[in-house]
């Protein structure tokens, strides 16, 4: 991959037309807010722009993306993706996709450089901070929509503030957004204010079934698949379960599996002691330091021997 700065990124974007956005497996925040956001920026321009759909759009997201989504890739599309780190993590009906992909904007620092040509950058707290800037340098004031999208992203990958990746830009961006008629209130109370029933009945179980290891520093939390059918959690209650074990007091490291499609799904969430991307990494998975992810073939009990047997050689637990 040809790396970009900023302003080369933002020419590729005049240049060109017909727009088509790629999301990530699992979509969040980020990559939802980044998609809207830059596929709404980019028909301010007068460009034709869309973003593909991800069948893994969850309700709470969803509305970001209506009126935006096409079904298709068209053969004379120009495709971009947006917060998508590696090949692996393509949507499951986009992977035909793969190397279509022209221009890829990301701030994942183990960014595998998939695409032809991309921007990186690896400071930034969420990947809605160079969607930002991006927009900026097109000329485009953001309107209350592009600028919701944008602060969705800003505040989904930093935990609304809370995470150790945020700076002073993050802030800055954050109340740009507002400037521009942003309802920040409104998305802080969705995702950050409100829990169904269910999810706190999954909080509960969490609490009492988490397993400490090195002195408490290091917790590890499984959701059984017949939990989950019990309680009918939904992608939208357990998006964030992940920091979970992070909120127990002297926990540095925290670990949280459960099953997916593919296999059984890791996520680390780290404090600086400790660097969950090289964990992870160990299991062909990637994110940045302070959280990440990994796959593991099988289910939870196959997840969980493989991490456990990282910690370990890694002399951590």
């Amino acid at each position: 991959m040809k790396a970009l700065t900023l302003n080369e990124a933002a020419e590729f974007l005049k240049q060109r037309d017909r727009y088509v956005i790629l999301t990530h497996r699992r979509p969040d925040g980020d990559t939802t807010g980044c998609a809207a956001a830059l596929c709404r920026g980019l028909r301010a321009l007068g460009k034709e722009a869309h973003v593909l759909d991800n069948p893994q759009f969850t309700p709470k997201l969803r509305p970001y993306v209506q009126g935006l989504t096409v079904q298709a890739v068209s053969s004379e599309a120009t495709v971009v993706s947006v917060d998508i780190a590696a090949e692996g993590l393509f949507p499951f009906n986009a992977t035909e996709y793969l190397d279509r992909v022209e221009l890829l904007l990301d701030h994942h620092d183990r960014n595998s450089g998939f695409a032809k040509v991309g921007y990186v950058d690896a400071s930034a707290a969420a990947c809605g901070e160079i969607i930002l800037e991006l927009l900026k340098l097109l000329g485009i004031q953001p309107d209350k929509e592009t600028a919701e999208a944008l602060y969705l992203a800003i505040s989904t990958d930093t935990g609304c503030f809370r995470y150790s990746n945020t700076t002073a830009n993050t802030l800055t961006a954050a109340a740009f957004c507002k400037s521009c008629g942003a309802d920040t209130f409104s998305i802080n109370r969705i995702f950050f204010m409100t829990k169904r029933p269910a999810r706190l009945k999954l909080d509960a179980y969490l609490a009492n079934t988490a397993e400490f290891y090195n002195h408490g520093t290091v917790v590890l939390n499984t959701i059984p698949d017949a939990l989950r059918r019990e309680l009918e959690l939904t992608q939208d209650d357990i998006d964030d379960i992940s920091g979970f074990g992070r909120e127990i007091e002297g926990v540095e490291l925290a670990v949280m599996i459960r099953r997916e499609a593919e296999g059984g799904k890791l996520s680390l969430r780290s404090s600086p002691a400790y660097d969950a991307s090289a964990i992870c990494a160990r299991l062909g998975g990637g994110g940045h330091k302070a959280a990440a992810g990994a796959t593991v073939p099988g289910g939870i009990e196959e997840a969980k021997a493989a991490i456990l047997k990282v910690l370990r050689e890694m002399e951590l637990i």
